[in-house]
């Protein structure tokens, strides 16, 4: 039996190729706008078939899995995973704890290796158990134009993009993981869908002009008909929980998801409508099941439980960590940056996570944010890095911080986020300093949506003084080739060194518990811009860098005991020392006695 819902049509019908033979026929309407076709689709070898809305054109299935043949054409029907657990001993990552307070590593599938499928990334599964990832986050897997892209222009909610090699080789990733000890955060985007392939609106009101977007209307979440499209979107969530196995969602812009439900009508707002699905879920499959908000509103009300008020959201990624961190290690202050030259800023955000928290934004405008209270907001709740994708893919040339900074610098940067009292997430490729940018590509067929693409890409940059041709255009090949990991850059020289120095910073925060405690009423920051040196306190230990290229002396609230982990010059100080010599661009992590 298959299904669409099309309230608005007057007839539906299956056009389908099975096992090379053409079908047709119509299907049976039922309540609520729903139609239905009683054939059994699972008798077929090959069944690829799609929906004729009132004799119009064959469309794909909104619900579809897999998209052999594109975005445009015929989906392929999927039978799914099969029911049993294929993996009876899983209870997700780390041992069961779940996703926050682990370490989390952003990869991009189609750019992780030279083939870029899922089946390649499996074979380097192993680099991330040695450095010491628990979860992996993989960037969108919906359908999306062509074959390469960064993947936020998706347009099937419930598909895996072919290209990868479709549902089965994710379930295939996902086993391996698990295998290997590795949890899987899917990266997910159900504010909008791309401008190519997207034939929702055709099927039915998924889309309102009651609120805008940078991308146009809005999902219909809060006018006529919203029930039936939340419900679309809470199932194609849980799906990849219960079907693929995935220990958590990271939620793409959920500032962008507009839903006014709570003040018209005192409904739940969708957000907190999926944390209660997942949760309900997460107790039926016996293991810890996340939610991490990719959110610009900085406001823990999204982190803060249903029950208590809030949207339930189990993490959020904290910009403003970033931005602290980006502006003190290359002095960068234009745009978004500008705010976080306030030499303050570091410490507030490695204490309270927010440096906007009711102050006012000169990027935005306008006051931004609230306080985070320490006493009841976990450290873990916030997601923290040196770089993700869109840090570095939205720069002009895509160049990753290490072209910036001396490797001294990206090393006391990794300290600091590493040994924060946040759940730290590292971006493919940083851990040896890879040497490949990570840029913008696209690949349109349509035309007139390449070149919009291309001379928007330029256009945008040459406000900001980059000259025609400096960046590169999404829609040539050559553009994702560049940002394709090296593989054999990881066991040289600099690369090697600095892969050591993660590795270290991990097991450190694995191995000592006030390395990874997440109290931020723990968390003490002291700093002198000028000198260059920053000194955190985590319990016994200290996290002392020196972000300047002069040799400084640190001071230590308590007596040295020992240097347990040190990245350029840093001489063993004398025991019992109140302070520590660090060489230009260095770091040390310091035991106190």
């Amino acid at each position: 039996m298959i299904s669409v819902w099309a309230p608005n049509a007057e007839t539906v019908e299956i056009d389908a190729i099975a096992d090379g033979e053409p079908l047709r026929e119509t299907m049976r309407k039922g309540r609520g706008g729903w139609w239905r076709w009683d054939g059994d689709p699972g008798e077929h070898d090959v069944f690829d078939y799609g929906f004729v809305l009132d004799r119009g054109t064959v469309l794909p299935d909104p619900r579809s899995a897999w998209q052999p043949y594109g975005v445009h054409r015929r989906s392929r029907w999927w039978s799914g995973a099969p029911l049993r657990r294929r993996d009876r001993e899983w209870r997700g990552p780390r041992g069961g704890a779940g996703t926050l307070g682990g370490v989390v590593y952003e990869m991009h599938v189609g750019t992780f290796t030279p083939q870029g499928t899922l089946d390649s990334a499996v074979e380097r599964l192993d680099h991330l158990v040695d450095l010491g990832v628990d979860v992996v986050q993989v960037m969108p897997l919906a359908a999306f134009p062509g074959r390469r892209g960064w993947g936020y222009d998706g347009v099937g909610f419930y598909s895996v993009h072919d290209a990868y090699g479709g549902p089965d080789a994710f379930i295939r990733f996902v086993d391996a993981c698990h295998a290997r000890g590795l949890g899987v955060c899917l990266d997910v985007v159900y504010n909008h869908l791309g401008p190519v392939g997207n034939y929702l609106g055709l099927f039915g009101p998924y889309f309102t002009d009651t609120h805008d977007t940078p991308w146009g209307w809005a999902v219909n979440l809060d006018a006529e008909h919203s029930d039936v499209v939340r419900g679309f979107i809470v199932d194609a969530a849980t799906r990849w929980f219960e079907l693929f196995g995935v220990d958590a969602l990271r939620l793409d812009a959920v500032h962008e998801l507009k839903d006014d439900t709570p003040e018209r009508d005192g409904g739940p707002h969708l957000l907190a409508e999926l944390s209660e699905a997942t949760a309900a879920l997460a107790e039926r499959v016996e293991r810890p099941l996340d939610l991490i908000a990719e959110s610009d509103l900085n406001d823990a009300t999204m982190i803060t439980p249903v029950a208590d008020g809030g949207l339930g959201m189990s993490a959020q990624w904290a910009d403003d960590v970033h931005h602290a961190l980006h502006v003190a290690l290359t002095g960068e202050t234009q745009g978004y940056y500008g705010d976080f030259a306030d030499p303050e800023a570091l410490t507030k955000t490695l204490t309270r996570a927010f440096f906007h928290d009711g102050s006012f934004s000169t990027f935005r405008g306008e006051e931004w944010g609230a306080p985070v209270d320490p006493a009841t907001v976990s450290g873990h709740r916030f997601v923290a890095y040196l770089q993700t994708h869109d840090q570095v893919g939205n720069r002009a040339t895509g160049d990753r911080i290490g072209a910036s900074v001396t490797p001294g610098q990206q090393a006391a940067g990794a300290a600091l986020y590493l040994l924060s009292a946040f759940t730290p997430m590292v971006f493919m490729g940083e851990e040896w300093a890879a040497s490949t940018p990570w840029q913008y590509f696209t690949d349109f067929r349509d035309p007139e949506m390449g070149r919009a693409v291309s001379e928007g890409r330029r256009a945008e940059f040459a406000e900001h003084g980059w000259v025609d041709g400096g960046v590169p255009d999404p829609q040539d090949e050559s553009t994702r080739d560049a940002s394709v990991l090296r593989w054999d850059e990881v066991g040289v020289g600099d690369h090697r060194a600095m892969l050591l120095w993660y590795r270290r910073l991990i097991e450190l925060r694995r191995s000592e518990p006030d390395l990874a405690d997440p109290d931020l009423r723990a968390v003490a920051v002291e700093r002198d811009a000028d000198a260059g040196w920053v000194v955190v306190r985590r319990g016994a230990f200290r996290v002392v860098a020196n972000l300047g290229s002069e040799e400084v002396r640190a001071p230590l609230e308590g007596t040295v005991g020992e240097v347990t982990a040190s990245f350029g010059e840093v001489p063993n100080p004398r025991r019992g020392a109140h302070t520590v010599r660090v060489g230009g661009h260095s770091v040390a992590v310091v035991r106190t006695a």
